[in-house]
């Protein structure tokens, strides 16, 4: 083996370094972006960028890593949003009292409900959790302890720091920010196990996976019952931060399709993907209800229906599908330029 060949091996460290750069980049620009853009409108777009980042990071893990396409989990969102305003308004309680209780709520939901829908494949699997999720969001409508259609309302004023209601946005912000992390701490170590392999299998192929050894209905429903979880966490901390809920606003299909466009749109199955779909659709949401006013929501959510078309026709990979197809070109392109103005000068 020649010289010239040897030094096309790329060293083992370098990816490992450039993924620790990558992580203190992005750990150092989200703990900056306040201070960079201290405004309360940015903020806001902040706060709710983080919260679509965590919603959309829970669905993944099922949705992205497992390939079960969820399009109903509007229900876990829902159960942990009802749960500490619904403490609160029986007993009084602290509305973040109320999350615990919100995770278990959601993952015995999961249990239930993914016993008998994982017999199903593909869209049939989707249209059955909507079915689910709908029906709930009918029952709690008519439902008097859960206030009903009217809904539930938290504290109108802090009673104490325990209430977690604050003027500012910065103090949900790095709340969130927290949560955030802990959950892709989370999914990168499942990334790197033996359960991350046998969810990355079942999205390949079932009865590949099967052949191999792999117990694909418990892991469904593990992958299920963690995704669950932390979607009711994200339901519970979206309630803290407004004081009020609805079945609307808790259990509406448009919730679960929010996470699942923005998983689907930064990259589903990865671990940065839905970071980077909220990146692009929180801002873009926020823009259009700002320019348009009320319209501007109907006017997202046709936004929503072309990047649906233009994945699924295009790049079913996600824009970091798309990145890893067309950085190696770059790179050898920016290579190529720096040879021949080496070589000229």
């Amino acid at each position: 083996m020649g010289q010239g060949a040897v030094s096309k091996i790329p060293h083992p460290t370098l990816p490992r370094v450039r993924r620790r750069v990558g992580w203190g980049l992005l750990a150092a620009g989200l703990l900056l972006y306040p201070v960079i853009l201290p405004g309360p409108f940015y903020r806001d777009i902040g706060v709710t960028f983080v919260l679509a980042a965590i919603a959309a990071s829970a669905w993944n893990i099922v949705g992205g890593y497992a390939g079960q396409v969820s399009v109903g989990h509007s229900m876990f969102f829902g159960f942990g949003a009802y749960t500490p305003l619904l403490l609160y308004t029986l007993w009084g309680w602290p509305p973040v009292a109320g999350i615990p209780l919100g995770i278990v709520l959601s993952v015995g939901l999961a249990v239930v409900i993914g016993m008998p829908t994982f017999r199903l494949t593909g869209h049939y699997f989707s249209m059955a959790t909507i079915a689910v999720a709908e029906l709930i969001r009918i029952y709690f409508g008519t439902w008097d302890l859960v206030g009903a259609a009217i809904g539930l309302q938290g504290p109108a004023t802090a009673r104490g720091w325990w209430d977690l209601t604050f003027r500012s946005e910065l103090p949900y912000y790095y709340f969130f920010l927290a949560v955030l992390a802990i959950l892709l701490v989370a999914t990168a170590a499942i990334e790197r196990r033996r359960f991350g392999f046998y969810l990355r299998a079942i999205k390949a192929g079932e009865r590949a996976a099967r052949s191999l050894g792999v117990p694909v209905q418990q892991t469904k429903m593990q992958a299920l019952a963690l995704s669950a979880a932390f979607t009711s966490v994200a339901g519970s901390l979206y309630v803290i931060k407004t004081g009020f809920i609805d079945p609307d606003s808790a259990f509406g299909i448009l919730i679960s399709v929010q996470m699942v466009i923005v998983a689907a749109l930064g990259g589903a199955g990865t671990l940065f993907g839905p970071l980077l779909g909220a990146l692009i659709l929180i801002p873009l949401q926020t823009a259009t209800n700002s320019w348009f006013g009320g319209g501007g929501s109907g006017l997202t959510y046709i936004f929503y229906g072309g990047i649906i078309v233009v994945i699924a026709r295009f790049e079913p990979g996600g824009l970091f599908e798309l990145w890893r197809r067309v950085a190696p070109r770059l790179r050898a392109g920016l290579r190529k330029g720096l040879r021949r103005r080496a070589h000229a000068a």
